[in-house]
């Protein structure tokens, strides 16, 4: 079940290890922390005042460690390799007082050293920190790691050893395979509704076996937005297909894409059917009717499974997560991605006639009650994401209608959820808003990073969050404070934002009040013990241990578990941590914790080194023109430059008819790179019958050009028609509607590759599309053949389909070039 806040949320389960707290009266402080067992963690080993990231640091990254002692002048350091050679030196600063661990800390700061290798310690005055290594490749493992995770909290499926490991097999879980009750057939609560669903799929959200939309919609959130980020920076290859331990790898998908995908299935099952009250709305959550016993594998479950009732706040998770779908899968499968933006489109409606259909916090038996009174943040969030995906004015008007679009970037959880659509209105390329307004949200976000920033150098560890912030989940509250912190990095290029981030990370891995590594198998101490069903060795020896890669709660200082009461009375908050299956309140894992476990981890491990220079994008990359008239084009970089640089666009070769008009010279800046701008190319009347083409560069000092083609079409006497085209809308609904394009070859030779254009006299927008790879600047529509239909033989004919919005008339277009030729 979700974390709670300590402005609003439900009780949830955790897992982790804590230490006894020792302040010293001088010189370096021994600690005591847990050993790990079989049983309950105990307090019995010494601590190691020098605390690092026990996983490493990156050649190119910040190098900063923390000292527990109450020495009130600098002490002397050494970093040493392998062989225990001083490879650097040099002294601490004094922090003092750190309110969060109730410790007396120095800082030492090794960045300059930039070499890599494997076992080096830190040791300051004669003590020496757990070894860790410098490697460019040092989060590889955690990246595939953290996502592994997602494929074994996996619902429906059998768990192969061959991708998890022997101690993780496991038979599908609530499939309807006895004892299960199942997942493919699940009644309502008493009184939701009188009909059953088939809700399989999805994944369990955390120690317990339930499946909650609300935590779902933000944790496939993230990593679908993971793989956005990577695919705008240059690193998608390593978020590709056959990066992951995942059943589908091989299939041409990428493999993160093919994790939520499983999640998105599900959350698409939610949706209430169309016939049924309520139609269009999402299912707030599935699980037992009462709580199952720790521990219980999942396909040995004997209770039964209930729906429980539609709420505001899933359903506009459904259309947030359902938009991005449909954006971001488009390239991979069109029919999938329409069905997304299907299911978006009617549940963003269905929310709009039910506003106000709020969870109760007293659903809580059985599974968390991810309760809700404010969904205004979730209502924003989902019309970023439409907009985005769409473009359409209503989504841009609910945008710019919400509170939540002028107010500072606040922190974000499944209960908050405003900062995903800021993120989302951003960073993605050619969002529909004005430019003024895209720099306004852009500040939003590197004013909350900055105050991170401020918040991180006050401590004595150096994590973004204040010494009130350690609530239940706070290790998710860190992760996800440090993904706006790569966000402001994306958006701006300046590295201060990436050194706040990986810093974030150096907390979670280790350097941190506890001494311990937050991530299972990552660091020389580390949570093995977290509050999981079947993952439960604490509890039974032939379970095993949390996977590698399986992230805990953290410190939580409202102590809301019986366990965590009777360890931790006195704690300091940082260190209200006890690596107990027994202490759900500190040490489970979820969902949604991994998800920004993960985001981070593919945003680290991504290789930087010198600066890529950025490239040229051109979008569409060929254009006709009609005689006498312009068309636009947008144009953005692919990733942000060091410094503002200066692009232009001019015609290199071809018909001297065509020019480029208006936005010749455009200014790229740290800030505005991902914001496509437009250039108009004008196609000049003359007195001639010939349509030719002309090829343009755009392109400058600091940047990779690209090139795009226009191609004039004629309004004089045209060449005799050698195609028709037939335009037939199929399917038409409200706002929208699907139509097919079919363009026969009339004339005597076969025609070896096709672009068939079209002007739409409305405000129609193409959505997704079939047949063909489809764009579209303005009303100005290109659709090329797909490869295997490029062949047209005289006398043959092709088609194409799409799917488009429209507002007022939908009046179908008339006139139509084939290669540049007009139509007949």
């Amino acid at each position: 079940m979700p974390p709670v806040t300590s402005a609003r949320g439900v009780l949830r389960h955790a897992v982790a290890a804590v230490a006894g707290l020792v302040l010293a009266t001088g010189g370096l402080t021994a600690t005591a922390s847990p050993a790990h067992s079989a049983g309950p963690a105990t307090v019995d080993a010494a601590d190691v005042p020098v605390r690092v990231n026990q996983l490493g640091y990156l050649p190119d990254g910040p190098k900063r460690a923390t000292v527990v002692s109450s020495a009130t002048g600098p002490l002397p350091w050494q970093l040493r390799d392998s062989s225990g050679t001083v490879v650097a030196s040099g002294a601490t600063t004094v922090r003092g007082a750190d309110q969060a661990s109730g410790q007396s800390t120095h800082l030492v700061d090794f960045g300059a050293y930039t070499a890599a290798g494997t076992g080096f310690t830190l040791v300051v005055g004669g003590r020496s920190s757990h070894p860790f290594d410098i490697s460019a490749s040092l989060y590889d493992g955690l990246r595939a790691d953290s996502m592994s995770f997602f494929y074994q909290q996996r619902s429906g499926i059998a768990i192969d050893a061959a991708l998890a490991g022997a101690a993780y097999a496991r038979p599908a879980g609530h499939l309807g395979v006895a004892p299960n009750k199942g997942d493919t057939s699940v009644p309502c609560q008493a009184g939701v509704c009188d009909y059953r669903l088939d809700a399989r799929g999805g994944w369990y959200d955390a120690g317990d076996q339930g499946k909650y939309v609300v935590n779902g919609g933000i944790s496939v959130w993230e990593v679908v937005n993971s793989y956005e980020r990577a695919r705008r920076s240059g690193g998608d290859p390593a978020l590709g297909d056959s990066t992951l331990r995942v059943p589908e790898r091989g299939n041409g998908i990428p493999d993160v894409l093919d994790e939520a995908r499983w999640e998105l299935e599900f959350l698409l099952r939610m949706q209430v059917p169309a016939g049924r009250p309520m139609a269009g709305m999402a299912f707030h959550k599935l699980h037992d009717a009462e709580w199952t016993a720790l521990p219980t594998r999942p396909e040995l479950d004997d209770k039964q499974r209930e729906l429980h009732s539609p709420s505001t706040a899933a359903t506009l998770n459904l259309a947030a997560t359902a938009a991005q779908c449909a954006r971001v899968y488009a390239p991979y499968d069109a029919a999938f991605s329409a069905r997304c933006l299907d299911s978006a489109r009617r549940a963003w409606a269905a929310a709009k006639a039910n506003p106000n259909v709020l969870a109760p916090a007293t659903d809580n038996t059985g599974g968390g009650a991810y309760e809700d009174a404010d969904v205004s943040d979730e209502l924003y969030w989902a019309a970023a994401e439409l907009l985005a995906t769409t473009g359409e004015s209503q989504y841009r008007n609910a945008v710019t209608a919400s509170p939540h679009h002028a107010k500072p970037a606040d922190g974000f959880w499944w209960g908050g959820t405003a900062t995903l659509g800021r993120i989302t209105l951003a960073t993605v390329p050619g969002v529909d808003l004005p430019a003024d307004d895209l720099t306004r949200v852009r500040g939003l976000l590197t004013s909350a990073a900055d105050g991170y920033l401020s918040t991180l150098a006050g401590q004595g560890y150096a994590v973004p969050i204040p010494a009130t912030g350690y609530v239940w989940g706070s290790n998710s509250s860190v992760a996800n404070n440090a993904m706006v912190l790569a966000v402001a990095y994306e958006l701006t290029g300046r590295q201060q934002y990436r050194a706040g981030a990986l810093e974030s990370m150096d907390y979670l891995l280790g350097r941190n009040a506890l001494d311990l590594s937050y991530v299972t198998g990552y660091g020389e101490r580390s949570s093995e013990n977290q509050h999981h069903r079947f993952w439960a060795h604490q509890n039974d020896a032939s379970l095993p241990h949390p996977p590698a890669g399986s992230f805990a709660g953290g410190p939580n200082a409202g102590l809301e578990d019986p366990v965590a009461k009777a360890k931790l009375p006195g704690c300091a908050p940082a260190a209200c941590y006890v690596d107990d299956i027994g202490s759900y309140s500190t040490n489970e894992v979820a969902i949604n914790w991994n998800a920004s476990l993960a985001w981070l981890a593919a945003f680290a491990a991504e290789r930087r080194g010198t600066p890529a220079v950025p490239e040229v994008r051109v979008a569409p990359a060929a254009v006709t023109v009609p005689e006498g008239g312009s068309v636009p084009v947008g144009v953005r970089l692919s990733a942000a430059p060091a410094q503002s640089v200066t692009v232009t666009v001019a015609r290199s070769s071809g018909d001297q008819d065509l020019a480029a008009t208006t936005g010749t010279t455009l200014v790229f800046t740290p800030a505005n790179w991902a914001t496509a701008q437009q250039v108009s190319v004008s196609a000049a009347q003359d007195a001639d019958a010939v349509s030719e083409s002309a090829t343009f560069t755009v392109g400058g000092p600091g940047v990779r050009s690209a090139t795009f083609t226009a191609t004039e079409v004629d309004d004089d006497a045209a060449p005799p028609a050698s195609c028709a085209v037939t335009y037939r809308v199929d399917n038409s609904w409200g706002n929208g509607f699907t139509a097919t394009v079919t363009v026969k070859n009339t004339g005597a030779s076969a025609i070896s590759g096709w672009t068939l254009g079209w002007s739409f006299a409305g405000d129609q927008r193409i959505s997704s599309a079939w047949n063909a790879t489809v764009s579209q600047s303005g009303a100005a529509v290109t659709a090329r053949d797909a490869g295997w239909n490029a062949a047209l033989a005289p006398g043959d004919s092709r088609s194409l389909g799409f799917q488009a919005t429209y507002s007022g008339t939908n009046t179908a277009p008339t006139r139509y070039t084939l290669n540049g030729v007009l139509c007949s």
